[in-house]
């Protein structure tokens, strides 16, 4: 299970050594908020001029303990405890505008991949698990908060005080400054050195978090199942699998990370008490004052201070570096369905003629199975089809495709005449109302599951809908009635009565085209009769495809298509297929007629 949510994210992609550069993707949801961006780099430049000027005042008062001038004295303390005000108020001001521009970023990224990745086609999905994608929306987008809305902030403040630091040290004492110079090779080669290593380890870090997500997501999607079968220590066992991979590939980036920080700390710190020790010397020797000297020691502090804080930083920066390109990889996702750049217009009314033109389609993830191998099919405007046969013969496929999920690789579905590959998806699909085998209930209210057909619906015909799918009557028995809040995917319900509101969903979306895959398959026989009575209804002067196995369903359907290992094998009344005694006079005696004296 484990091993599975790996593969879509390519595992080879976790040995490439990834760059800060990558950061650069993100100017594009950066630049809306320049003028935020610049007030923010304004303040942060303030402050930091701000904290170069500090130790200057210091010297000041350090040189002038013992002037006979108290005033001037006083005067210094004044202008350094001035200067310390500065800086709290620029400081407070960086990290209220710092922290905006990430927030703001962050929340347009989320908004720009979840957009993305709800447009997606079936076949993305095939590949790639949902717990997956809501890692990289979740986790990854928090790793570029941290560092947009802190890092990158942190990061530029701490080189201005570095190279401020640097040329205020210069002019201080050169003899000094150009000790110093010499650590800084011997703090660079770390850096460059382990900061490679992290990237990588970072890079698996964030996919190993991404796969103990989809992992989870998976087993508490399924967690009936999973109990049912008692497999509740083997999805443990899985999930702790991977989430210690998680762990271990994050203990490996915090032990790089601890070895890179340690040792230049050390070598900066080692640098400047040697550096210190020969400025204390000069003091003695009166070639240097001992103000000049804490003026020095303090910018070293700074400087070094700085070079540690970018060390840290660095590695943060590396880590955002690959959060950033696997968000941008889902904002590049290649899909296998898309609107074309000029669409055609479907004529309006929609006569709801579906044709498929020699349609040879097979599934992303089974390349070598045909699910459908030359279809040709016309459904006459007005028309009730009824598809039939074996599992994997293709029915449900044929639902698929007239909603465009997937595009046949040879041959075309057409509405009313035009090739639905050449429509815009919402432009056709809004003339298309779906009940699935698998009914779909959100977490929400009854009212606002129903609604869900046609948003703009009045509370009376959401109850009109319902009535006619025979289900006002158990929602009314609710709790809060149509209020009722019905759970995640629909927990409080039983399969017959998420398959009425589902069915109610589309009596309300009022389409000329209606999907029906298996409506009544969860339903009881009361139940089922009166669905039943809304279908025909409802089927009355619209296009209606049914998936069903149900006697009473397919024996009114106009026509009724016999499909088996992707192909249309007869095609024609119930009694007249009957009587061929082919492949659906025997699924009739074995589904239908033992099925319904089973009942």
């Amino acid at each position: 299970m484990a091993d599975a949510t790996l593969t879509p994210m390519k595992k080879e992609d976790r040995q490439k050594s990834k760059k800060i550069g990558s950061l650069a993707a993100l100017w594009p949801f950066v630049a809306p908020y320049r003028l935020l961006m610049f007030a923010a780099l304004f303040a942060l430049t303030a402050t930091a001029a701000v904290s170069l000027i500090l130790p200057m005042a210091v010297r000041r008062v350090v040189d002038n303990f013992n002037t006979a001038d108290g005033a001037l004295l006083d005067l210094y303390f004044g202008a350094a405890l001035g200067i310390a005000g500065l800086l709290a108020i620029g400081t407070a001001l960086r990290y209220a505008l710092v922290t905006r521009l990430g927030e703001r970023v962050v929340a347009d990224i989320r908004i720009a991949i979840f957009t993305r990745v709800i447009g997606l086609s079936p076949s993305f999905y095939e590949k790639v698990m949902t717990g997956e994608v809501l890692s990289r929306i979740t986790t990854d987008t928090t790793v570029i908060l941290s560092v947009i809305g802190s890092s990158i902030s942190i990061a530029l403040r701490n080189m201005l005080l570095f190279f401020g630091g640097m040329v205020l040290m210069l002019f201080t004492s050169a003899k000094l400054t150009g000790m110093v110079l010499l650590i800084v090779p011997a703090v660079v080669v770390p850096i460059l050195v382990l900061g490679r290593k992290m990237r990588k380890l970072s890079r698996e870090n964030q996919d190993w978090i991404a796969a103990s997500s989809g992992n989870a997501s998976e087993a508490l999607l399924s967690v009936q199942t999973v109990q049912a079968f008692t497999h509740e220590a083997i999805s443990r066992k899985a999930f702790e699998d991977v989430t210690e991979k998680s762990f271990d590939a994050a203990r490996r980036r915090i032990w790089t990370r601890a070895q890179m920080t340690a040792i230049v700390i050390f070598l900066v710190f080692t640098g400047i008490v040697g550096v210190l020790w020969i400025g204390a010397t000069d003091v003695r020797a009166g070639t240097m004052s001992a103000g000049a000297l804490v003026q020095f020691v303090i910018y070293s502090v700074m400087v070094a201070g700085s070079v540690a804080a970018l060390s840290e930083i660095f590695g943060e920066l590396q880590r955002a570096a690959g959060a950033t390109e696997r968000l941008i990889e889902l904002l590049h996702a290649e899909d296998t369905v898309n609107d074309p750049e000029t669409p055609v217009v479907l004529p309006e009314p929609v006569q709801g003629e579906i044709t498929f033109e020699d349609v040879h389609f097979s599934y992303p993830s089974r390349p070598g199975v045909a699910a459908l191998d030359g279809v040709n099919l016309r459904i006459e405007p007005g028309e009730t089809v009824a598809l039939v046969g074996p599992s994997g013969a293709g029915k449900t496929t044929i639902i698929q495709l007239i909603q465009r999920f997937y595009d046949p690789e040879t041959g075309a579905v057409c509405i009313d005449g035009m090739r639905v590959d050449a429509l815009n998806r919402d432009a056709f699909r809004k003339h298309i109302a779906l009940v699935p085998q698998d009914p779909v209930i959100f977490a929400a209210s009854a009212r606002d599951n129903i609604r869900f057909g046609r948003p703009d619906a009045t509370d009376a015909e959401i109850e009109t809908a319902a009535k006619a799918a025979a289900a006002h009557e158990f929602i009314s028995a609710l709790p809060d009635g149509y209020d009722s809040w019905l759970g995640e995917r629909g927990v409080m319900l039983s399969g017959g009565q998420k398959q009425r509101i589902a069915i109610a969903r589309a009596i309300l979306r009022d389409a000329p085209v209606l999907l029906l895959d298996e409506a009544t398959s969860a339903l009881d026989a009361e139940s089922e009769r009166a669905v039943q009575r809304a279908v025909d209804e409802l089927s009355v002067g619209r296009t209606t495809v049914i998936v069903a196995h149900r006697l009473a369903t397919v024996k009114k359907a106009d026509r009724i298509i016999v499909m088996d290992q992707g192909r249309i094998v007869a095609t024609g009344a119930h009694d007249a297929l009957v009587s061929e005694d082919g492949l659906y006079a025997r699924l009739a005696r074995l589904q239908f007629t033992d099925g319904m004296a089973a009942e």
